[in-house]
């Protein structure tokens, strides 16, 4: 990649747009599928105890990935904006920063985890028959998390400066190394011994270890601007104004993650009442819409890297533009997933669920549902744009009062009305207010703010 090649410089920036799109709609979808990969083989060769006591960790993740999803996503919006506007020394700055904050986060967290991991797990109810199994696994998870916290966001700086071809070749790289290692080490195959239910988080940790050495020796090789040279990681030190810009634009980003989730957690509860039939119908009908929504996700995440890179360089008035590809690459790409899937929802289903009056159950929810998932990507597409310009509250409130304010009590009163069907009229009818709000903001209050970079 040239010093300063800028994502802007193209005449048409549709296609720059789906030429850097592409690869990272691709990554998003390796990432969920390694996690259904190890699921896979732990399942398979150590049984439903294993499966049980891996599924403990995923709260646990989930609220350590608001953190560092939080912290890549302000890197992000900095770092587009340096590299816009040519100056390679303020993104080393802001690489530098951002890696002080996850070593020294991601320590803490590990060291704190570790010594806690027990208590973690008492707290979230464990089952004392998983609860062998459950606690060496999450210790060794959470002593290799600030591996996975330094690859996520190196990753993610990466698309920042207009490369998102590098991070699926690392999520490539992670994936084949899970699939080669997990089960050789549940196993105790070429004669490594058996290491049982840890087997999979040091599959995990030897992955991410290997894929940052394997980064550190291509970007240097490639001559990358983010190559880890000893000028880099001179920078990575404690930046106090840096540091409070990024936590401003992140801590938004990751609190959205965790009303998301505890939301999630109260919706499972009400669909738990209508019994296993129902749970298992909404397992599958959610695998099917990440799939969807990925692409959706991938769409916002770009027009973000594209604005803040126009602010950077002083193109604000590329912004209108900006975001008229996204929504249009939303309608084209998102709609045309849920084309597909209201035309196979019947095989899609099939894929989770044997039972086929649960897959009829799943295929009703999913035709409700999908429609909305194009107005969710508009609404991303809209949050992602301002975010590119520092505004983060009042998108991340809006998120929070379509989640709180009507996604929770409607999928109560309507359930009470129409049934299990009910909770899924309530997320249709939140995605859409939550888009209309979104674009209201933005057109009639954002716009009218002048934008100027924050660094």
């Amino acid at each position: 990649m040239p010093q300063h090649q800028s994502l802007l410089t193209q005449q048409k920036l549709w296609k720059t747009f789906l030429i850097f799109l592409l690869p990272l709609i691709a990554t998003n979808i390796l990432q969920n599928l390694s996690g259904t990969i190890n699921t896979v083989f732990v399942g398979q060769m150590m049984g439903v105890n294993a499966i049980a006591a891996v599924a403990v960790f995923f709260p646990i993740l989930f609220c350590l990935m608001a953190f560092v999803i939080g912290l890549s996503a302000g890197a992000t919006v900095l770092v587009g904006q340096a590299w816009g506007a040519k100056n390679v020394e303020k993104v080393r700055c802001v690489v530098g920063s951002t890696l002080f904050m996850t070593l020294i986060g991601g320590s803490i967290i590990a060291l704190l985890g570790v010594l806690f991991a027990e208590h973690i797990l008492l707290a979230l109810g464990t089952d004392p028959d998983v609860m062998h199994l459950s606690l060496p696994y999450v210790q060794w998870m959470l002593a290799g998390s600030p591996l996975l916290f330094i690859y996520i966001i190196y990753t993610s700086i990466l698309r920042g400066v207009g490369d998102s071809t590098t991070p699926l070749i690392a999520s490539g790289m992670t994936i084949l190394i899970g699939v080669f290692i997990t089960p050789v080490l549940i196993a105790g195959y070429f004669g490594f011994p058996k290491m049982g239910i840890v087997a999979p988080a040091i599959a995990t940790i030897v992955g991410y270890l290997a894929v940052l050495i394997f980064l550190a020796v291509y970007l240097n090789k490639k001559d990358h601007p983010l190559k880890p040279d000893r000028h880099l990681l001179s920078h990575i030190r404690h930046q106090p104004e840096l540091s409070k810009i990024i936590l401003r634009l992140g801590i938004p980003t990751g609190v959205q993650m965790v009303t998301t989730s505890v939301a999630g957690l109260v919706i499972v509860g009400l669909v738990n009442r209508y019994g296993s039939h129902a749970t298992a119908a909404y397992g599958a009908v959610n695998q099917v819409l990440n799939y969807i929504q990925f692409p959706a996700l991938s769409i916002s995440i770009a027009a973000s890297i594209f604005a803040a890179q126009a602010i950077g360089a002083g193109k604000s008035e590329l912004l209108n533009k900006v975001t008229r590809t996204a929504l249009g690459m939303n309608i084209l790409i998102t709609g045309g997933l849920v084309a597909l899937a209201y035309l196979f929802s019947k095989y899609l289903m099939a894929l989770f669920i044997t039972d086929p009056t649960v897959v009829i159950l799943g295929q009703q929810l999913l035709f409700i549902v999908l429609w909305s998932i194009i107005f969710f990507g508009a609404s991303a597409i809209f949050a992602s744009i301002m975010r590119a310009s520092g505004t983060v509250t009042i998108p991340m409130l809006i998120n929070i009062a379509a989640i709180i304010g009507i996604e929770v009590p409607c999928a109560y009163l309507f359930s009470q009305w129409w049934g299990l069907q009910g909770i899924w009229y309530a997320y249709a009818l939140a995605f859409v207010c939550l888009c209309i709000l979104q674009g209201l903001y933005y057109q009639f209050v954002w716009k009218k703010k002048t934008v100027t970079a924050l660094i």
